[in-house]
C-alpha cells in the first residue's frame, strides 16, 4: 500500500503527518527558498521482510528522508555504511553526510532535483538493525540473531519506499562506497524503476585485498566484544580502515613530522590521527551494525552483464579499495557504461572531497536522466 504523504516548505516549523503505513513525519530544514521541501519518515513493513542471504526481518522499518525542489525529479543518493538518510538540507550541516556535493547549486543540484535516502537496514540508523545492549533500539533484532545483508535487501528495501511514496522511477541513484554497490544492485533488479546509475568507489564485488581489510577490522571488534569491550574494538576497526580510505600521499604530507615521547613509548603524528578518528567513529555507531554492514559489503556480488541501466562509473586512481582496474573492468561489462576516471590524495573518500570534480560529470549523466 503506498501511503499518502503531504510536503511541506522547510521554512515551516515541525508538524507531525499522518498516514496509513509508516507514519511519515515532517521536519524544518534550513535551506531557503519556497520551492524546497523536506519530508522524513519511517516505513513499517507488516511481516516478513525475506533476505537474499536466507532468513527474515519481522515487521522491519525503513526510515527515509526527501528532500529538494518540489515536483521536480527524484534521484536516490547512498554513501558508505556510515552514511544515513540526511544528506543534506539540514538544520545544521554538520549533521548532513554529503552536504559539500549536495545542496543548492551543489554538484547535485536541489534545486532541480529531489533527494531521496534512507537509513540502511542492519545500520545504526532508525531502520531495523542489530541492537548494542548499551543503545537498544526499538524494533531491532539482537545482534545475536540479526541475519546476514545483502546489497539486493537494500535495493529490495528501495523499491519498497517508491511504492511507499508513490514515486513511479527514480531518475537516478547516485552512490558512493556501499551506497555503488546498492546502486548496482537495484539497477540489476529493478531497471524500469531508474534512469541512470551514477557509481562512486564500487565495482561489482570487492576486491580480496580489501576483504582482507576488512577481515581484520571485524576480527578486532569481535574479539573486543567478547571481553565486554566493543567500543574498543570499533575504535580500532576505524582507525584501520582510515588507513585505507585515504592516500600515501596525503598521508605523507600531513603526517611526515617525527614521534613525540610520551612516557616510556613514543606517539607518532599519524597515529594520533588514526585513533581520535577511530573513537569519534566508535562514539555514535554501533559495533554490531559495523560488522553487519561490513560483511554486506564482502559478500556483495552482481552480474555486471544484466545491468542495462545507462551507468557512470567514477573511478579514484589513488582508491586503495577500488582498485581503477576494477571500475574499468565493471565499465566493460555493463551494457551500457562508461568511466570517468579521477585523482585525488583523498583515496576513496574522494567523493566527499572533491565535489568540484564531480560537478563536470554529474551534470552530463544527470542531464541526460530521464
Amino acid at each position: 500500500m503506498t501511503a499518502s504523504v503531504e510536503s511541506i516548505p522547510v521554512s515551516a516549523p515541525s508538524v507531525a503527518l499522518r498516514a496509513r503505513v509508516g507514519g511519515p513525519r515532517a521536519e524544518r530544514d534550513c535551506a531557503r527558498g519556497p520551492d524546497v521541501r523536506a519530508q522524513e519518515g519511517v516505513l513499517g513493513i507488516a511481516g516478513d521482510f525475506p533476505l537474499h542471504h536466507g532468513g527474515r526481518l519481522q515487521e522491519a522499518r525503513i526510515a527515509w528522508r526527501l528532500a529538494g525542489a518540489a515536483n521536480a525529479p527524484v534521484v536516490c543518493a547512498l554513501g558508505g555504511i556510515s552514511a544515513h538518510r540526511r544528506v543534506c538540507l539540514t538544520e545544521d550541516p554538520r549533521d548532513s553526510w554529503w552536504s559539500e556535493a549536495v545542496g543548492p547549486q551543489r554538484a547535485l543540484d536541489t534545486g532541480s532535483f529531489r533527494v531521496l535516502s534512507f537509513d540502511y537496514l542492519g545500520g545504526s540508523g532508525e531502520s531495523s538493525g542489530p541492537r548494542s545492549a548499551s543503545a537498544p533500539t526499538a524494533g531491532a533484532a539482537p545482534a545475536a540473531d540479526f541475519p546476514a545483508i545483502s546489497s539486493y535487501d537494500q535495493a529490495e528495501a528501495l523499491r519498497r519506499l517508491l511504492e511507499h511514496l508513490g514515486i513511479r522511477a527514480l531518475a537516478a541513484i547516485v552512490g558512493a562506497s556501499y551506497g555503488g554497490m546498492v546502486a548496482l544492485a537495484f539497477g540489476e533488479r529493478y531497471p524500469e524503476r531508474v534512469g541512470r546509475l551514477v557509481v562512486i568507489g564500487a565495482a561489482d564485488r570487492a576486491h580480496p585485498l580489501a576483504t582482507a581489510w576488512r577481515s581484520v577490522q571485524r576480527a578486532a571488534v569481535r574479539f573486543a566484544a567478547g571481553c565486554g569491550r566493543p567500543e574498543e574494538g570499533l575504535k580500532l576497526a576505524r582507525a584501520l580502515g582510515m588507513a585505507t580510505y585515504r592516500s600515501g600521499e596525503e598521508f605523507a604530507a600531513r603526517f611526515a613530522g617525527p614521534a613525540v615521547r610520551d612516557g616510556r613509548r613514543f606517539v607518532f603524528p599519524v597515529e594520533e590521527y588514526l585513533f581520535a578518528r577511530g573513537r569519534d567513529y566508535a562514539a555514535r555507531y554501533c559495533a554490531e551494525s559495523y560488522l553487519a554492514l561490513s560483511e554486506s559489503i564482502d559478500l556483495h556480488r552482481v552480474e555486471a552483464a544484466r545491468i542495462f541501466v545507462p551507468t557512470t562509473v567514477i573511478a579514484v586512481r589513488e582508491d586503495q579499495l577500488v582498485p581503477l582496474a576494477d571500475a574499468r573492468a565493471l565499465a566493460a561489462r555493463l551494457p551500457s557504461g562508461s568511466v570517468h576516471e579521477i585523482s585525488s590524495i583523498y583515496g576513496h573518500d574522494a567523493f566527499l572531497k572533491e565535489p568540484q570534480q564531480l560537478r563536470a560529470i554529474f551534470a552530463t549523466a544527470l542531464g541526460s536522466a530521464p
